[in-house]
């Protein structure tokens, strides 16, 4: 990378670098951080990947075009930008890289518009997730998306993973709901990927290409999302049952039937240990070995969802369902399910986490494997997550105390991504690739189909300065 070193520094403050103080004098309008504790802030995500502790400043945006005029100084440069949120991915796409220009989008953080008639959302991408779905329920509607960190996830990051969540077996993953996005891209330029439209068949989907990019191929300054009619208030059914095969059984049953559920959760009963270890006040039964839940957000036909739940779960052995018959009595139900990962390192001290999905047929056979890769590997695997769709988050639970047991974790979690690939799976489901995942690459992408993505990244991005070395 070429250094900006050369360029006239006019208004160099005694704390800047070089580097730094060439930006600023270039573009004196955006704020630029380069201290110890911003860059240490934003060095990495919610993965594992430590990121790199020599990035060159934190820059933080406050409209496009600043965004523009910042992305075209790095091209013209040659330095690397990395497009950053609240950093609750968990795959390392936002994590530092060497001499990189950390782009905090945070700032650019309003709701432009709701708008009722057409059922669309506008908004910036440093938006908080449940921000927007709160402004539009406000208005009678609803905003589909719910991945487990909505609380804090920026809108921008959710499109730049294309994040899952609960509701996905109905709704679909976050390019389900973007309509149409303003791009910066590389050399400054801004655009937008299509029009706001229902229908828009004129050119080829730049908006689904963009949407799951992590930030390789454009910045995203604006999101024009759907908006769906208010759904009716969740209930649901819990279904325990005394084995793994009978519980995942159950989830096949209701999510190829023809009462589609809102969500569809599973836990295995090493997850139900962690969770009696880490909440000992909740009621979680013992001995179960299966823990499934299936919801229902229907205005009319909620009862007859529920009564088909029951039966199904009845049928598939079931020891105890009960019917959570208010949407508070569901939210106490769901409330220890999203204490799934929270409570993982209580099974032995420590944990690494999965996002692998296989075709809904393949789960049973899946599971079963787990006890004998946990013996082969001296670790504990646990599995929970999304069955209705596939989508399971396994828990390789190991000793911290064991030198030597972190690294059997990761390779038993590499096995799980390899198992996944082969039952005709992938080794993410919706986290993302970003840094943790690129090592499994090879195992689920064609080499012609993975050289066609490098192209198409070398098109937008020709010099390769936009989060480079992530996704590919």
């Amino acid at each position: 990378m070429p250094s900006t070193t050369s360029l006239t520094t006019k208004t160099l403050r005694a704390t800047d670098s070089p580097e730094v103080a060439a930006i600023r004098d270039a573009l004196p309008g955006i704020d630029l951080d380069d201290s110890p504790a911003a860059l240490a802030a934003h060095r990495t995500d919610r993965s594992a990947i430590p990121g790199s502790a020599h990035a060159l400043v934190v820059a933080r945006p406050e409209s496009t075009e600043q965004v523009s005029a910042l992305v075209r100084f790095a091209d013209e440069h040659r330095i690397p930008v990395v497009p950053q949120g609240t950093l609750t991915g968990v795959a390392g796409a936002g994590a530092a890289i060497d001499g990189a220009i950390l782009l905090d989008m945070t700032r650019m953080n309003r709701i432009i518009e709701i708008n009722d008639q057409d059922m669309i959302a506008v908004a910036q991408p440093g938006v908080i997730v449940s921000d927007l779905a709160d402004a539009a329920a406000a208005k009678g509607l609803f905003y589909a998306p719910d991945p487990a960190s909505i609380g804090i996830a920026t809108l921008g990051g959710t499109v730049a993973t294309n994040a899952g969540g609960m509701r996905c077996i109905k709704y679909g993953v976050t390019r389900e709901s973007v309509r149409s996005l303003e791009i910066v891209l590389a050399d400054g330029t801004v655009m937008r990927t299509r029009p706001g439209t229902i229908k828009s068949v004129g050119g080829l989907d730049l908006t689904g290409l963009i949407v799951g990019s992590e930030g390789t191929l454009a910045v995203v300054t604006e999101i024009t999302v759907k908006l769906l009619a208010a759904p009716g208030a969740e209930r649901g059914v819990l279904g325990l049952f005394p084995t793994l095969a009978q519980g995942l059984t159950a989830t096949n049953r209701i999510a190829s039937g023809a009462r589609t559920p809102a969500r569809l959760e599973f836990m295995d009963g090493l997850c139900l240990r962690a969770l009696r270890n880490f909440i000992p006040d909740a009621d979680i039964p013992s001995g179960a070995q299966a823990w499934v839940l299936a919801v229902t957000d229907a205005h009319e036909g909620a009862e007859e969802d529920l009564a088909s739940y029951q039966a199904v779960f009845r049928d598939a052995g079931a020891t105890t369902v009960h019917r959570a018959t208010t949407s508070e009595e569901l939210e106490e139900v769901l409330a220890v399910r999203r204490q799934l990962q929270p409570s993982a390192k209580s099974l032995l001290g420590g944990s690494v986490e999965g996002d692998i999905g296989v075709p809904r047929s393949a789960l049973v056979n899946f599971a079963e494997q787990m006890p004998g890769l946990g013996e082969q590997f001296g670790v504990t695997i646990a599995l929970g997550g999304h069955a209705g769709d596939g989508n399971l988050h396994p828990i390789v639970a190991f000793d911290p105390a064991d030198a030597e047991a972190p690294g059997r974790a990761n390779q038993a979690l590499e096995m799980l991504s390899r198992l996944a690939q082969q039952m005709g799976g992938t080794m993410t489901g919706e986290h993302g690739v970003g840094l943790e995942k690129l090592p499994f690459l090879d195992g689920e992408i064609h080499p012609a189909a993975l050289n066609l993505q490098r192209q198409i990244k070398k098109l937008f991005d020709p010099h390769g300065i936009l989060n480079p070395g992530k996704k590919y």
